[in-house]
């Protein structure tokens, strides 16, 4: 993505969440995430009584846009989720429609 111009990122990626600006640089903020969440259950047991609880999290994936004059100077993934740009995975979805061209 780094080189695209500004437009080309509204265009693929859509209005950010959040942006910010200083001088040249904008930062452009994006939430990504297909809305999965994932649950684990650990339970205990033995001599007539037992235990356990569950825990669940969210996958999603903090995209950041940073643009200097214009253009796209570096892309930075931050979230609990697999491979930044694994198909499938939180960070890709954000990202996708940028980095494939339109069929």
């Amino acid at each position: 993505m780094v080189g695209l111009p500004k437009e080309r990122v509204l265009a693929c990626m859509g209005v950010p969440a959040n942006k910010m600006t200083v001088g040249e640089t904008e930062v452009w903020a994006y939430n990504s995430g297909n809305g999965q969440t994932e649950g684990s259950v650990f339970a205990s047991g033995g001599n007539g009584f037992a235990s356990g609880f569950g825990v669940t999290t969210q996958r999603f994936c903090n995209v950041s846009i940073v643009m200097t004059k214009e253009v796209v100077s570096q892309v930075n993934y931050s979230g609990p989720t697999g491979g930044p740009l694994t198909a499938g995975e939180q960070c890709a979805f954000a990202v996708q429609n940028c980095t494939h061209p339109p069929q």
